[in-house]
């Protein structure tokens, strides 16, 4: 949750010179690093230089924060990319080094993370690697087995035998000496994987149906090849709906949910598949938000369609920041005891939608219209139309453009005098360009794609703790306890 006081310090021009709050150093990193792909280009330009220098401003004053901000993105949102930048910085960093190594070896997740920081690290700063990264990969790479490092082994810029090389890990016993070895000498045995199986038998019906038997195709590659196995009709594509909509591998798996959406909407657009397989789709989002608490009351939500949520999230997805945010208006109409639901860009549209229906096609039914953005519209609807509600929330990038002269804050004092003065207002951002609309008591401002942004509208209105506040104490609890760590 970010406040901010009355005074006009606080006052900031967003991208569009509009006025808005401008966040906290902390509160912003928040933002930009859990509503970020690193390195791709966004609406109003590519921020990954604001991103790094906030990085490193935080370093010098709360090193322990970017360790646990770099290991909360990568286990809890699953942000790969940015969790490497934030962890090499870290290493980089004089008071950040006591914690590297330890946050590596939370961050390392699989074999290729560990080749992506020293990419990022040799790319930004050279020559020599800290100790503390050394020793951090080193520990992880001896967790690894020879199906893993067999499996990400590949072309790339750092390779996984000069890694061995760098690291020098003490082997735990000689099965794992051996294997080393063969990694050196490039005989890893090779593992049996959908890739390999399609490179020798060819993108075949037969093909699939075996990797399908034989249980040869992680949850992963399951989404991502799911056109290409429709489309071949494997005689067991009964099993393929049925591993899809397990509900162990979908929480296992880590999925973000647009991951589901974006599946769901190419075979739609492209008349592939039966209801068996939306029916697995649907039942697969819905089990990566059951965990979610449901939101009692009346819930209000209203997305940005605008153009500036039209731009793509990365260069190898169609997927716009407006197709989220009206996914998890979807998502979290489906966790709402009762809510109402919309859509903005200088109009305000009602979009009334069942919670009892899909929430994948609730959110393909939305439209995303473009045009300017004007925040004030959903606000303004309930004030109009003196609807009483208990929360609203936001899904927008901040970047008004239209419609007024001071902050959207405005309006919602105005609703808190006329008609519910608890309200709770939960601004989430889908851009992290570092100004917000709203401040105050009972406001919070959250980030992130995933059913976790969700989580924490219910932790904050019981007084639980802030997405901050989580994120100071998800692993490192207390600086003091590693003053004397060695890196």
């Amino acid at each position: 949750m970010s406040k901010f006081n009355r005074n006009s310090k606080n006052l900031f021009k967003n991208n569009q010179g509009h006025i808005a709050y401008k966040m906290s150093l902390i509160d912003r990193l928040i933002i930009e690093v859990l509503s970020c792909f690193f390195g791709e280009d966004k609406f109003y330009g590519n921020n990954s230089s604001e991103i790094i220098n906030d990085i490193r401003a935080v370093c010098k004053i709360d090193p322990a924060f970017i360790a646990n901000l770099a290991i909360y993105a990568r286990k809890e949102m699953h942000l790969r990319s940015i969790s490497h930048v934030l962890v090499s910085e870290l290493a980089k960093s004089p008071l950040g080094k006591r914690y590297a190594r330890e946050t590596i070896n939370e961050v390392i997740e699989r074999v290729d993370d560990m080749s992506e920081i020293l990419v990022y690290y040799l790319n930004e700063f050279g020559k020599p690697i800290p100790n503390s990264v050394k020793k951090g990969i080193a520990d992880k790479l001896l967790t690894f087995d020879e199906y893993s490092l067999a499996k990400y082994n590949g072309d790339k810029e750092v390779k996984l035998r000069d890694i061995l090389c760098l690291v020098h890990p003490k082997a735990k016993n000689q099965e794992q000496s051996n294997m080393f070895k063969r990694l050196l000498e490039g005989n890893l045995r090779t593992p049996t994987t959908w890739q390999t199986k399609l490179s020798a038998q060819g993108n075949t019906k037969e093909s699939w149906e075996q990797l399908i038997e034989n249980n040869n195709l992680g949850y992963m590659a399951l989404l991502r090849n799911l056109r290409n196995i429709v489309k071949a009709n494997p005689r067991n594509l009964d099993k393929v709906y049925e591993m899809l909509a397990n509900k162990e591998r979908v929480i296992k798996s880590k999925q973000l949910p647009f991951r589901f959406y974006t599946a769901f909407s190419v075979l739609y657009r492209e008349n592939f598949g039966s209801s068996k397989l939306y029916d697995a789709l649907e039942t697969s989002i819905k089990h990566s938000t059951n965990n979610v608490t449901k939101l009692k009351g009346k819930t209000f939500v209203s997305a940005d369609v605008s153009g500036s949520m039209t731009f793509p999230i990365s260069a190898n997805s169609e997927i716009t920041s407006a197709d989220i945010a009206v996914l998890m208006m979807a998502m979290a109409n489906y966790i709402c005891e009762d809510a109402i639901t919309s859509t903005f860009d200088i109009r305000f549209k009602l979009r009334p939608i069942a919670s009892t229906n899909g929430i994948i096609s609730n959110a393909l039914s939305i439209p995303v219209t473009g045009g300017g953005t004007d925040i004030t519209l959903p606000i303004k609807y309930l004030l109009d139309n003196n609807i009483y509600v208990d929360r609203i929330i936001i899904l927008s990038d901040n970047e008004i453009n239209r419609g007024y002269q001071s902050t959207c804050q405005e309006y919602v004092e105005e609703y808190k005098k006329k008609i519910n003065q608890k309200v709770w207002v939960h601004g989430i951002d889908m851009q992290g360009y570092g100004t917000q609309q709203f401040y105050g008591e009972q406001i919070n401002i959250i980030a992130g794609w995933s059913e976790r942004t969700l989580e924490f509208i219910s932790t904050v209105e019981e007084g639980l703790g802030n997405l901050r506040s989580k994120i100071e104490n998800y692993y490192f609890k207390e600086q003091g306890n590693y003053e004397n760590s060695t890196g």
